[in-house]
């Protein structure tokens, strides 16, 4: 057992009741708390607020975690995304409308400080316990947030870029798709890092939803400058299309993502990527309901690395583990 799933354990308690579905009043009359617990389970309430969808590949395996927290601690929880992953003010609003339910507890994602923040402080000034998750790692505390779980951004992008300059790597481009989302900068800024020393690089972008223009965009960076020998994609929705476009130019390439997708695990098992960075995003679903159920009731807080920072990442998933991950993402826990 690596250390990460000790903590896993640790978190998790004695929480062996399964039964609740997010959203819905737990089964069976809940599950008990420790005696002498400041409130009962049957009454503990959570709101979730991320950025992505739950039909989403990636994000549907946060809230698998989210469903499994909830069902073992015995308490309701409700998750909400607003329907375009790049929608601010939806989320903005999203958190408001948790905030007027006075939950027992707040778990967000903050992939934007500046249009997120005063909103989450505003949870936190009304006494709402809140927890960040995904994205944040890097502002949480300055916004009162108890806790985040999660990895931190840069660090995975640095990760990323010394296995590409190991690997022989000397001009490797960075897709965001989603421009504005600030661990997605942090990404690419952390992967030019590790590979060339300076977080100056080529940057290419495009529209999650457009994954025929995305393509389109490789392929035209691929073809316009022969020198490029890798790509860092930061998400599964682009990692298909970067595939395909490297694919179709039948130039041997360098290529790695973020997170994790069947087509993904595929193409590692297969040889044609190199490796995936993994943040175990069921954890982040799971782990801020543990913590603030556990709060709630004993105001026991885990505090990580003594900033309140607990990491779910980066891990990297390469040929070799590739087939046991491939099992458990086939049952939505990876």
């Amino acid at each position: 057992m690596n250390l990460r799933s000790k903590a896993f354990v640790a978190l998790a308690g004695a929480a062996i009741f399964v039964g609740a579905c997010t959203g819905a009043t737990p089964s069976g009359g809940g599950v008990a708390g420790p005696d002498g617990a400041l409130v009962k389970r049957s009454d503990i309430k959570i709101e979730i607020v991320t950025h992505g969808q739950a039909q989403d590949g990636f994000w549907g395996v946060v809230r698998n975690g989210v469903k499994a927290g909830a069902s073992q601690m015995g308490v309701t929880a409700t998750y909400n995304a607003p329907a375009q992953e790049s929608d601010m003010p939806g989320m903005v609003s999203l958190i408001e409308a948790a905030i007027a339910k006075k939950p027992t507890g707040l778990v967000v994602s903050i992939p934007n400080p500046d249009a997120l923040g005063p909103t989450i402080k505003k949870a936190v000034d009304a006494g709402i316990p809140v927890v960040s998750m995904n994205s944040g790692s890097d502002v949480f505390k300055e916004l009162g947030v108890l806790a985040h779980v999660g990895q931190t951004e840069y660090e995975a992008g640095l990760g990323a870029g010394q296995r590409f300059k190991d690997a022989g790597v000397k001009n490797a481009v960075c897709f965001n798709q989603e421009v504005g989302n600030q661990a997605l900068t942090l990404r690419c800024n952390g992967f030019f890092k590790g590979l060339t020393d300076s977080e100056e690089g080529t940057v290419l972008t495009g529209n999650i939803s457009d994954p025929a223009g995305m393509q389109a965009t490789i392929a035209a960076a691929l073809q316009s400058d022969p020198t490029i020998d890798g790509l860092l994609t930061l998400g599964p929705s682009v990692a298909k299309p970067a595939l395909d476009a490297v694919a179709a130019s039948g130039k041997t390439i360098h290529l790695a993502t973020f997170d994790l997708s069947a087509d993904v695990l595929t193409a590692i098992k297969d040889g044609k990527m190199d490796f995936a960075i993994d943040q175990q995003q069921f954890l982040q679903g799971y782990l801020p309901i543990v913590i603030l159920v556990n709060y709630a009731e004993t105001r026991n807080l885990p505090t990580g690395n003594g900033q309140g920072l607990i990491m779910t990442g980066p891990g990297f998933v390469t040929k070799d583990s590739a087939a046991d991950v491939i099992a458990l993402a086939a049952k939505g826990l990876r």
